[in-house]
């Protein structure tokens, strides 16, 4: 057998292997939110007998999401979340562009860059903790606002630096160029820096938006007025409250006896209806946004 057929079995093989690999990979991802989803949609009763490793509705029912919807704010949930991550999305893509700008220049176009560079880093390893946080929040006014959940985590130092990776790709020509016709930092950085980082923009953008939408905690502790309250936290009030004897409560009025075990699975399928309410709209956006993001965390890795 020649050489040059053994090293193409290998490569077939090691192919072969990967392939095999990925597979089983995707399957236990996919695997949750199928299991989720099928839960979602099927009756209460057919989940008493149901199979541990669901793919498909037993018997298909919206009676989860129809309960989700009329008994618990999930609209203002939603609504609570797009005003948080709408806003914090422009703060935060604002204030990240412009320090990271900052931290890719070069040390004598910028004053004091090392002790400004060495003091962010520092904030990535060590935090004031969460009670100075808290007093700090309520001491500026912004405790049961917005704000209070916005502003706290306005720059990711983590996304300042893959963005800056990506400023320092870009050649120092054009910036040199626009200087000597007589641009200032701002126009290099929104009408030159801007344009050309759409790739790395959209990675930012990503993680920002993902921190928003599954963020709980903090306004579990600045948020007092339930009505403020995001989908996430919601999500999380609903798993731990929503028991047996709160449903019951729900379904006296349409339903006059069921046993407590069908109690348990309505509770299992509200659950899993939540989930996929709370987990369809950005695996529909995502997407539309994967060019992007492949090319920004390729780009960025390059260089930093």
């Amino acid at each position: 057998m020649s050489d040059k057929l053994i090293r193409k079995l290998k490569k077939n093989s090691l192919d072969i292997v990967i392939a095999v690999i990925l597979f089983f990979l995707s399957i236990a991802m996919l695997y949750p939110m199928m299991y989720e989803l099928a839960v979602s949609l099927s009756t209460p009763e057919s989940l008493v007998t149901a199979p541990k490793i669901m793919w498909f509705t037993q018997e298909f029912s919206t009676l989860a999401y129809e309960l989700l919807f009329k008994e618990t704010d999930v609209v203002t949930g939603y609504k609570n979340t797009f005003i948080i991550m709408g806003l914090g999305l422009v703060v935060n893509m604002v204030l990240t562009m412009i320090l990271a700008y900052f931290l890719s220049r070069k040390g004598y176009k910028v004053k004091l860059k090392k002790p400004v560079t060495i003091l962010i880093l520092i904030t990535m390893y060590f935090s004031g903790g969460m009670v100075p946080m808290f007093l700090l929040v309520r001491d500026l006014g912004l405790f049961n606002n917005y704000w209070s959940v916005i502003l706290p985590s306005a720059i990711s130092t983590y996304n300042a630096i893959l963005l800056r990776s990506f400023y320092q790709s870009i050649p120092d020509s054009l910036d040199e160029s626009a200087e000597l016709d007589g641009a200032g930092h701002g126009t290099i950085l929104f009408k030159i820096y801007m344009p050309l980082s759409k790739p790395a923009m959209a990675v930012v953008a990503m993680y920002y938006g993902l921190d928003h939408w599954n963020r709980w905690f903090e306004p579990s502790l600045y948020l007092q007025n339930p009505k403020k309250h995001p989908l996430a936290l919601m999500l999380r009030r609903l798993l731990i409250s929503t028991d047996a004897a709160g449903v019951k409560g729900m379904l006296g009025s349409t339903q006059t006896y069921v046993d407590q075990l069908l109690y348990d699975e309505i509770n299992t399928a509200m659950s899993a209806a939540l989930v996929v309410v709370a987990t369809v709209p950005f695996l529909l956006i995502y997407p539309f946004l994967q060019k992007h993001f492949q090319t920004g965390v390729m780009i960025g890795s390059l260089k930093g």
